[in-house]
């Protein structure tokens, strides 16, 4: 049983990374939850799932997260609704897989964290659910020889800007954790025109088109380890609070007519 401030909650270690916190009382609120805290938490856990704690409304929710840090602001406002359409201009809102990326690569910056609430699960094994890979721990398992290699690599990414997303950027490899100084990756996974909408363009600083595949071949095996991967099943009233410097994240394909609904806030 831990305590934070009068809110007593119990938190268990998911695997292989991961905390769910779990509200021990009725009444239990969100904001009970002190933001330094909850960072603390995100910080030391990576992922941190909260149950038992009601939705906020989005203006609460947005100004909760403001007391955390600058909100992030898209054309769209603050609070991006995830649902499946069935028309998407943007990968993100069909039934496909989504690739591992970082949260904010074509934003004028990174978020350091982002937080969604799940107003709407999908049905029990309706897929859907949200991957996040340990970037980190891909580090710590890599011979010296190839973290150097990947040290001197920038990798360029390149899509079409529909409405908020989108345009052209170059980042490096790997880069530094803000708050934990930790050496963390920056990848987004290439999207194959063949399968989805908006597709992103990815090619390696120093390396022709043939030269780049088998390169992204191996981080793509390395990153999807189970033994990296958390994939979080979705749960209504599900709050998930996330460090986006160590984790890359992507999205499991949803089965059959299986949706959900998710908010998410980006906070730099």
């Amino acid at each position: 049983m831990t305590t934070a401030g009068e809110l007593r909650v119990d938190r268990t270690p998911l695997a292989p990374f991961g905390t769910l916190v779990t509200a021990q009382h009725d009444g239990a609120d969100l904001r009970d939850i002190a933001p330094a805290t909850l960072e603390r938490w995100t910080i030391e856990s990576k992922v941190v799932v909260l149950r038992g704690f009601p939705l906020l409304s989005r203006e609460d929710l947005l100004t909760y997260c403001e007391t955390w840090g600058e909100v992030l602001t898209w054309d769209f406002g603050a609070v991006l609704d995830l649902v499946v359409q069935e028309e998407p201009k943007n990968y993100l809102f069909s039934r496909t897989d989504v690739p591992f990326h970082w949260d904010g690569a074509f934003a004028r910056a990174a978020p350091r964290y982002f937080l969604f609430q799940c107003v709407e699960a999908p049905v029990p094994g309706g897929g859907g659910e949200t991957v996040f890979s340990d970037s980190t721990d891909v580090i710590r398992r890599a011979s010296p020889e190839l973290v150097r290699e990947w040290a001197a690599t920038e990798v360029s990414y390149r899509t079409e800007k529909l409405g908020y997303y989108g345009g052209e950027t170059v980042s490096p490899l790997l880069t530094t954790h803000s708050e934990t100084g930790e050496t963390i990756m920056r990848y987004g996974e290439p999207l194959d025109p063949e399968r989805y909408r908006n597709p992103v363009w990815v090619s390696v600083g120093g390396r022709s088109a043939e030269e780049a595949e088998p390169f992204m071949v191996d981080l793509r095996d390395r990153l999807h380890h189970p033994d990296v991967c958390y994939h979080h099943e979705w749960a209504d009233g599900d709050i998930v609070a996330v460090d986006n410097q160590a984790l890359l994240h992507g999205r499991n394909a949803f089965r059959g007519n299986s949706s959900r609904h998710l908010q998410r806030i980006q906070i730099l």
